[in-house]
């Protein structure tokens, strides 16, 4: 992996050199992820659980909520330990590993994302055909298809990287490691690189929104046709849906399909989506959906009752 390097670690700089900001950032982002973490594998304990969640709608949240914890924890630990450490190292391997990790669950969001709008657009505008279409053994083919994808997605990723050589300095002005900070590290023109990078990540975040926007136009005007009860649950669900593509596409679209020039805004940004986001989309499937928050009840209070039986 270290082929063409003389640099085998890198030196984050991290969202802040202050001492006492440090510490601020220690305490937000543990917060924010150990919110992240209990709040997804509450979601996902609960789909498991529960029988009345037993849809495809709900099968595709417990696999968004799997890569929402996977996709937190590939940044949040390393960003929460270095505000306590002086000196913010990482290896070479690991930034590599980070890299393609990132990107992994990354991606798989992404088209988690897309296989969610696919069912709602099914379930609303073809209703009669929704068993056939979205039957068990299609869903898992599809989730099968998405992991194949995001796999190949951080595969082309992490060539990308590897080729960059690295002679010096290693400083990098991020909180983690990802292609863009990178790039302007590497000891090489990398014009081609960031295109690939661009026409890679870029092409998807950007098309994947203009999809799933367009999905959802004609999913919300087809509403119009629904019962006055079916409408507003399913403008319940979409409007949760809508919310959480537009609060992950958006940083991703400005990081990712620009040319190669850092803004002071980048890092804080780039907190939002990998941090932040994972961190609201528990509270927004919960809140917003009340056969979730009926089945986190019943779990609940069953566990409760059997605990005090014993």
């Amino acid at each position: 992996m270290q082929q063409n390097n003389s640099v085998t670690e890198f030196m984050l700089l991290g969202l802040t050199q202050d001492p006492m900001r440090q510490k601020m950032v220690f305490v937000i982002f543990l917060i924010f992820y150990v919110g992240t973490v209990v709040g997804n594998l509450l979601i996902i304990v609960t789909i498991k659980s529960s029988r009345s969640l037993g849809s495809p709608m709900y099968f595709f949240l417990f696999y968004l909520s799997l890569s929402d914890s996977c996709f937190s924890t590939s940044t949040a630990p390393r960003l929460i330990a270095d505000a306590l450490s002086a000196k913010k190292i990482i290896p070479y391997n690991e930034c590599m590993t980070q890299v393609f990790a990132l990107h992994f669950f990354g991606c798989m969001q992404i088209f988690v994302l897309i296989l969610m709008a696919v069912d709602r657009y099914v379930a609303i505008c073809k209703p009669l055909h929704y068993p056939t279409i979205m039957r068990r053994q299609v869903c898992i083919i599809l989730i099968i298809l998405a992991w194949i994808g995001s796999f190949i997605h951080s595969i082309a990723q992490i060539i990308l990287a590897l080729r960059l050589p690295f002679c010096g300095p290693n400083l990098i002005d991020h909180y983690c490691c990802d292609l863009q900070p990178l790039l302007k590290l590497a000891c090489m023109d990398t014009y081609v690189i960031n295109l690939l990078l661009v026409t890679n990540s870029g092409a998807i975040c950007s098309s994947s929104f203009v999809i799933l926007m367009i999905s959802y136009i004609v999913i919300l005007h087809s509403l119009r046709n629904h019962s006055g009860e079916g409408r507003k649950k399913a403008l319940s669900t979409c409007t949760s849906h809508i919310i959480v593509v537009i609060l992950f596409f958006g940083p991703c679209i400005f990081i990712y399909t620009r040319p190669p020039t850092t803004f002071p805004m980048d890092k804080m940004v780039a907190v939002f989506y990998t941090i932040g986001t994972p961190f609201l989309n528990p509270l927004i499937y919960t809140l917003r959906n009340a056969e979730v928050k009926n089945a986190m009840r019943k779990l609940w209070c069953s566990k409760i009752t059997s605990e005090s039986k014993r």
